[in-house]
């Protein structure tokens, strides 16, 4: 077996959106940076994750509005789905994406080693790839090992017609009925992308609703609008087992409410959250302290308590958003370089891809009720908004919370069609705290949906026009 050494100013674990961000970044910087991956550039986020889902959620949405184009004067006849080029075209997209991070890393000239990582102590870290072992001490560490999806310690979880979030990708047959144990993000943007592609979806949540990271009127209006998209969803539903049926079909057994219930499906997705990634990591060499989730501990530097070790992204499980992990990757950067930064979580803007979408930034009610704090709410229709009539999807609304005393937003979520755009500009108000003066000075192009945040900001001056506030 080949044995190398190397040293290097700045040794990234793992090449996700934390990891190849850092890398360049540095790169750009003028150190010399090692990057180590064992799977693909690009990490989940790029491969199994956000990218090939919204890939999918793209498919849904053509789908849908083909059928639905009569109403615009577009007559569209026999569409159907072909879910093997769905799949396709989701790798080409998510392939294309990796090879454009490669031609990155290249022309910085990163140093890409394809294999494994281990710490051997504090300062050494060995890479293994096939017959060839690789030595490296580095100046700093930066950890980006992401995260993998979690399972559920049950009887036949193990069944093949199981599937994670990350197998579910490589499915290229629409079953007839799905069962998504989960109401989490992942799971019910899949439920979202299968019910909305025609086939019948239960939804079974262990919680007393889904989606609990938003605020309850935004997750009980979304049910809804899943029962129009062929979605049924039971909440305080505890899977117990899953098993094989004599015609080919899983049986998933559940309580609810004390009742034991079952439901035949073709196809089973587990969507029950993602843990840090740290096997083989040989974090048990080194005094790297980690919590009872197994996650890393950093503080808002994104320093572990040993000196000159970072970790980033999805591994510290603070919050699991591809977009934190390259934020984080930066801050992580400037205070290698010696400039003290820290992280701001106060306003991280988060989007659920179901139809409609939902996108928050800032405090919800819950946070501000625990807290303590005493907050109005402002809601701006969608009906308001000549863009969102002329799309015919004008169902939708931004609420904010606001301190009734000195009109400062706490935090807003959108609800409706454009909602990942849309938080782009009231994250930025927030994150900047420009108040609704500032905001109502601000010419908005017409005719958008844009125009929706601007008219919220009038709302909270009870100035608003196109609605009564």
């Amino acid at each position: 077996m080949e044995h190398n050494h190397i040293q290097t100013d700045l040794l990234v674990i793992g090449a996700g959106p934390g990891g190849y961000v850092a890398a360049i970044y540095m790169a750009k910087k003028g150190l010399d940076v090692v990057l180590v991956e064992k799977e693909f550039v690009g990490g989940t986020c790029l491969n199994v994750g956000c990218i090939p889902t919204k890939a999918l959620v793209r498919s849904a949405d053509l789908y849908e509005s083909l059928n639905g184009a009569s109403r615009f004067g577009v007559l569209a006849e026999n569409v159907k789905v072909d879910m093997e080029k769905v799949i396709g075209r989701k790798d080409e997209v998510s392939a294309s994406l990796v090879k454009g991070i490669d031609f990155l890393l290249e022309k910085h000239q990163v140093r890409v080693i394809k294999g494994t990582a281990s710490f051997k102590s504090d300062t050494l870290v060995e890479f293994t790839s096939g017959t060839e072992v690789t030595d490296c001490i580095a100046k700093d560490i930066i950890i980006a090992t992401g995260s993998k999806a979690r399972h559920l310690p049950i009887k036949g979880i193990d069944n093949p017609l199981v599937l994670d979030s990350t197998r579910i990708l490589a499915n290229d047959k629409l079953p007839e009925r799905m069962v998504v144990i989960g109401g989490g993000i992942i799971g019910m943007e899949f439920a979202f992308i299968y019910g909305r592609l025609g086939v019948n979806v239960e939804v079974l949540e262990s919680l007393p609703s889904i989606l609990t990271m938003v605020d309850r009127d935004l997750s009980q209006r979304l049910i809804r609008y899943a029962k129009l998209a062929n979605i049924n969803i039971t909440t305080n539903a505890e899977v117990k087992a899953i098993s094989k049926t004599d015609n080919g079909k899983a049986s998933v057994v559940y309580l609810h409410k004390g009742e034991t219930k079952s439901i035949e499906a073709d196809l089973v997705l587990e969507a029950v959250g993602r843990s840090p990634n740290t096997e083989g990591l040989g974090l048990e060499n080194t005094l790297i302290e980690t919590n009872r989730q197994g996650a890393i501990t950093v503080n808002r530097k994104l320093e572990t308590n040993v000196p000159h070790i970072y970790a980033i992204g999805d591994v510290t499980n603070i919050m699991q958003l591809a977009h934190v992990a390259s934020h984080q990757a930066l801050v992580a950067c400037e205070n290698i370089l010696g400039t003290s930064t820290e992280m701001d979580y106060d306003h991280v803007p988060s989007v659920i891809f179901t139809h409609p979408e939902i996108a928050t930034v800032g405090k919800n009610e819950t946070e501000l009720t625990n807290a303590g704090i005493e907050y109005n709410v402002s809601k701006t229709p969608f009906s308001a908004n000549g863009k969102a009539m002329i799309m015919d999807d004008a169902q939708g609304f931004i609420k904010m919370l606001f301190d009734p005393a000195s009109g400062k937003v706490f935090g807003a979520s959108v609800f409706g069609k454009d909602a990942e755009h849309l938080i782009a500009p009231l994250t930025l108000a927030l994150k900047n705290n420009l108040d609704a003066k500032k905001i109502k000075d601000t010419i908005f192009a017409h005719p958008t949906t844009a125009e929706l945040v601007h008219e919220g900001y009038l709302g909270l001056l009870k100035e608003a026009i196109h609605y009564l506030d």
